[in-house]
């Protein structure tokens, strides 16, 4: 009978911490692991390797390199795990992101998962700062403030040029690697930032253009979402061709077998930006996601050209 009452008693009390104990650990983990956004920290940490090898004209310290590797992929898992949690009840309203863990709710609790991110955040800039330099570690803390405290908090729910500023927080990677194997900041490492910046908006407006209906059901003013298909499909256009621009400033630095598949690629790209903003213009119905899934190929590509021409020993000026 004791049994039976404290069990109706646990029941009428919501019993949290019986349930917590019920939360199988596989299940708790997965749901951690996924509030990092993995896929996003893979595109991330793409950029980071090509980076320190250019910088260090070969190879670096495998050491140094697994260390900043570790170090980066906490310090994006964090921002995102914060951001999952910050941003939870739009993410319940939009089907692209209803099934995150926050958003779905019943296994992680949100003020687990601010733990969990902050926790994350620490691990990055001690193993940073301890393994590699401070200067790296300062650069991924700032990688993490600049995508909670400016993008999430403070541009994503009240302009249109969210993506534009906040996109910065992507970029971060490229000056942790060089600022790992070099200790400062270099052009090269500036440039590589650039491309990213510029790279962002094409990437990220074009997933917008197709999840359209989400972002305003959510009252997120994506460029899409409060702005004309047209005018979208421009705007594309001119971020591809900066980014583009960007891509051959690091020519000097990276050499000739760089160029020559940088143009391609540019080529490559600026014509599937033509036809998004073609298809517009004649009023089809345009398929933005053929322009995303573009994106993370070519900078996927772009990257492991860098990587190769920074380890070859030819193709260099």
């Amino acid at each position: 009978m004791r049994v039976i009452g404290d069990t109706a008693r646990n029941a009428a009390a919501g019993a949290p911490a019986v349930v917590a104990l019920r939360r199988p650990v596989p299940v708790v983990a997965r749901s951690l692991f996924a509030l990092t956004k993995p896929r996003i920290i893979e595109l991330l940490l793409i950029t980071t390797v090509p980076t320190m090898l250019l910088a260090a004209h070969g190879l670096p310290s495998l050491t140094r390199l697994a260390i900043t590797l570790v170090g980066g992929a906490l310090a994006a898992g964090s921002a995102n795990t914060i951001n999952c949690y910050l941003d939870r009840d739009i993410d319940a309203i939009m089907r692209r992101t209803s099934r995150r863990p926050l958003a779905k709710g019943g296994v992680i609790r949100p003020g687990e998962a601010l733990a969990f991110g902050i926790v994350l955040g620490a691990l990055a800039t001690v193993s940073l700062g301890l393994g590699v330099n401070w200067l790296a570690a300062s650069l991924a803390d700032g990688a993490i403030v600049f995508y909670v405290g400016v993008y999430t908090l403070g541009l994503k729910r009240r302009t249109a040029s969210n993506i534009v500023i906040g996109g910065a927080a992507g970029c971060f990677p490229v000056l942790v690697g060089w600022a790992a194997v070099t200790g400062s900041v270099g052009v090269p490492a500036i440039v590589l930032f650039a491309v990213i910046f510029f790279w962002t908006p094409p990437h990220f407006w074009a997933l917008a253009m197709k999840f359209r209906a989400d972002y305003a059901a959510a009252g997120v003013p994506m460029l899409p979402v409060v702005a004309p298909a047209a005018t979208v499909a421009r705007k594309i256009l001119v971020y591809s061709y900066l980014m583009v621009a960007a891509t051959l400033a690091l020519v000097p630095y990276a050499g000739w077998i760089y160029a020559a598949c940088a143009a391609v690629l540019g080529t490559w790209f600026l014509a599937d930006a033509h036809r998004l903003r073609a298809s517009v213009r004649r009023g089809d119905s345009p398929n933005p996601m053929r322009l995303f899934q573009a994106s993370i190929t070519y900078l996927t590509v772009l990257f492991c050209v860098i990587a190769l021409t920074a380890i070859l020993p030819v193709g260099r000026f």
